[in-house]
């Protein structure tokens, strides 16, 4: 049988896309000829797109791909395909969106408030003393909060050790490259951009107002194990034979894999062997260059708000699924996520962007899933590893992670989204 070209159809569909929708394709590091072969001929009709995602999906059967292969090409070209019919003016809803786009079902989907009462009681045990609960964990916020002329400095720092970790635990190449650089009024925290090669941008939100331990959690999330490692593991190598992994589709259902995977970076090279005790190691570097940080304290307290990721998708839900209005979804921010009105409307921001409303969801369910993969694994640093080498849809990395040990299959990463603006307490 001749190799199947729905690989090099999609990549190819995802480009004319991306001609409509500027953005869908984050990273393009195959044979340039065919960006050239894509961005010929008169702008592509989104319907007859739309049409093609399905002929491709229905191709899939036929080849010889393999099943880890097919999973990913077929979730992909859903996501495709739910894209293509919104430009074509369908209307698509919220649950439908994320559904297709992510892989995730958002149906009779209700916030958790007995979880989310538990996450307060383990919080004021951790914070005890006078004032209300939302007042001590203002308190502790700004206290942990790193100076903004020491920003630089702890990125840098951060950078360094998480680096040096990175590659003796997961391995990098010898000539990869993070620059960094500080802007202000975003609705993210943090956002990654290939620049090239095994160069990338990680930008940092300067008036995000980011405690020690998020910040950690962010440059983690961003550089290394996140996606500039990834970049580096996946795309810094041509593969020919394998046109999709040299394409970055967002959003899409990698999305939730790949950042799920930058979430618990942290955990896995900067705790003891891929688990718990990044807290005191973090502190360590950031005393080297001024920040304070209480180690053990700042990570039970992120062990905690974890526990209220979902917070921030109810929001989104009851804005875009529920008739919801911004006020309404403030006031559910503030009484479980206990952030005052200002951090409130800036979580907003973000989940009411019309590019990156639906991608919430991946901060949410994509850490939960990649967590509980990883929790099945006796070695969950090999494991990790694990996912730079082949691509899983998140179905398919759910199967593996309720299956144990056994099951382990080679997860991938895909795109480099931005990270909201409240890291972690709604979990990037």
């Amino acid at each position: 049988m001749p190799p199947s070209l729905v690989p090099r159809d999609y990549v190819l569909l995802a480009l004319r896309l991306d001609r409509l929708a500027p953005g869908i394709v984050d990273t393009w590091t195959g044979d340039p000829a065919l960006r050239r072969y894509a961005a010929d001929g008169p702008a592509p009709v989104p319907a007859a797109l739309a049409r093609t995602a399905r002929r491709l999906r229905a191709e899939l059967a036929d080849t010889a791909l393999g099943s880890t292969r097919t999973g990913f090409l077929a979730a992909q070209l859903r996501a495709l395909e739910c894209l293509a019919r919104r430009l074509a003016g369908e209307p698509v809803g919220f649950v439908e969106e994320v559904a297709a786009c992510f892989d995730v079902d958002l149906a009779g989907v209700r916030p958790d408030e007995d979880r989310y009462r538990a996450a307060h009681r383990r919080l004021d045990e951790l914070l005890p003393g006078p004032g209300t609960l939302p007042q001590r964990l203002t308190a502790f916020r700004e206290r942990e909060r790193v100076p903004r002329e020491r920003l630089r400095a702890a990125v840098d720092a951060l950078l360094a050790a998480l680096r040096e970790r990175t590659r003796a635990r997961i391995g990098l190449p010898v000539d990869e490259h993070v620059e960094v650089e500080l802007v202000v009024d975003r609705s993210w925290s943090g956002l990654t951009t290939h620049l090239g090669g095994l160069r990338s941008r990680v930008t940092v939100s300067a008036d995000a107002g980011l405690r020690a331990a998020q910040l950690a959690g962010l440059v983690a999330h961003e550089a290394y194990p996140g996606h500039h490692t990834e970049h580096c593991l996946v795309r810094g190598v041509r593969r020919p034979d394998r046109p999709e992994r040299g394409l970055v589709v967002t959003p899409s259902p990698h999305s939730l894999v790949t950042e799920g995977a930058a979430d618990a970076g942290l955990d896995v090279v900067g705790g003891v062997v891929g688990g718990p005790g990044w807290g005191p190691w973090v502190a360590e570097v950031l005393a080297d260059v001024g920040v304070r940080c209480d180690g053990p304290l700042a990570e039970a307290v992120e062990d905690a708000l974890r526990e209220l990721a979902p917070v921030r998708q109810d929001a989104a839900l009851l804005l875009h699924d529920r008739g919801g209005d911004v006020d309404d979804a403030a006031a559910h921010l503030r009484r479980w996520l206990l952030v005052p009105d200002g951090r409130a409307r800036r979580i907003l921001r973000f989940v009411t962007d019309p590019r990156w409303r639906g991608y919430t969801t991946t901060y949410v369910e994509g850490e939960a899933l990649v967590r509980a993969w990883l929790d099945g694994a006796p070695d969950r640093v090999a494991r990790y590893r694990t996912l730079f080498d082949e691509p899983l849809a998140p179905a398919q990395l759910r199967a593996a992670a309720t299956s144990g040990p056994s099951a382990v299959g080679p997860p991938g990463c895909g795109p480099s989204g931005p990270t909201p603006a409240e890291v972690p307490e709604t979990p990037s």
